[in-house]
């Protein structure tokens, strides 16, 4: 057999891979998810009643010398005039050591309803571009390798970088008041096909599907008094997501004292016990950092070590200018 053609068996079982990989693979998930509030549901656009900017970045399984990195930005306000939130969000990913990667961008509308002085409601829609790609300059081929020197060779595979571009919708909502918050989403409304070289193929197995997500909570004051800064709250809460047949579950709670927040959570998953998660958390007046640890539980943990987040949150309160006023008792979900 001629190197060529092992080349091409290899190129063969590779590009396999990665269109498994499209049909396997979910999206990428955070720990601390609300620091990342418009990743987690566009509805929660404007609802700071603020300009705010997030930041989290993640470091997965980083025991693995190709782990799986994802950064993901945020910036959103509020419009009082129209009672109406804009956003902007994107996420970057890395899957093993660049191979793979996915990069999106979307833009988001709330509307905000208040049904009365202690409840209100927003809804929001989401569009934006996904784009996925990987770099055969990176993927080491047999002519490549020299047998003292190692791979220092070129390659008779002439292509470099091969990428897809699609548009990509969701929406969401979210019902809270002073005490009680649930949220519900959809991301990957027309379900996309993902796969490189059958883009028009109409396979179930080369579609992004369908991500739902709902979320909820309780903010418990454990003491008495007039001024928010000084409340000390317990806020225990839930995140479900499902993905085709995968299922994740977040179930726990943190309690949150003037600058400072802690807390902990159980993940499970379709197939196991995943993780216990330990996070912690400081509020200056505008800035609020937060760094998490996920020490592994499953079978994994045999394998790898824990991941690493650690959230930035900026926020700066505009003039209101246009005269409109919004009910402060509300108080949307935060880290």
């Amino acid at each position: 057999m001629s190197i060529y053609t092992m080349n091409r068996i290899i190129l063969f079982f590779t590009l396999l891979l990665l269109m498994l990989g499209d049909v396997l693979g979910q999206d990428p998930q955070l720990t601390q998810y609300y620091a990342s509030p418009l990743y987690t549901n566009p509805a929660m656009a404007g609802a700071a009643r603020k300009i705010r900017f997030t930041l989290n970045a993640r470091d997965q399984y980083t025991a693995l010398n190709n782990n799986y990195r994802t950064a993901v930005v945020g910036l959103d306000t509020y419009l009082p005039k129209i009672k109406s939130g804009l956003g902007v969000v994107s996420m970057y990913d890395i899957a093993g050591d660049g191979n793979l990667t996915t990069t999106s961008i979307s833009a988001i509308y709330s509307y905000n309803l208040e049904i009365n002085r202690e409840w209100a409601f927003n809804a929001a829609i989401q569009g934006g571009i996904l784009q996925r790609r990987y770099d055969f300059s990176k993927f080491v081929f047999r002519d490549m390798i020299d047998p003292t020197r190692g791979p220092i060779l070129p390659t008779a595979e002439a292509k470099g970088l091969e990428q897809i571009a699609v548009p990509n919708f969701g929406f969401g909502g979210l019902i809270y008041s002073s005490r009680v918050f649930f949220g519900a989403a959809i991301h990957n409304l027309l379900e996309p096909n993902m796969s490189f070289y059958t883009p028009d193929a109409d396979n179930e197995a080369l579609k992004l599907p369908r991500k739902y997500t709902a979320h909820g909570g309780l903010n418990i004051y454990l003491n008495k008094s007039r001024y928010e800064e000084n409340r000390v709250i317990l806020s225990p809460n839930i995140l479900f997501m499902q993905q085709r047949n995968f299922y994740q579950m977040n179930l726990g709670l943190y309690i949150k004292q003037k600058a400072l927040t802690i807390g902990g959570w159980y993940r499970q998953t379709s197939t196991n016990g995943d993780a216990a998660i330990f996070m912690i958390g400081f509020k200056l007046p505008a800035i609020r950092i937060g760094y998490s640890y996920d020490a592994i539980i499953s079978s994994a943990k045999t394998a790898t070590i824990g991941s690493h987040e650690i959230s930035l949150g900026f926020e700066i309160k505009p003039k209101n200018k246009s005269g409109a006023r919004y009910n402060k008792k509300l108080i949307c979900p935060a880290l």
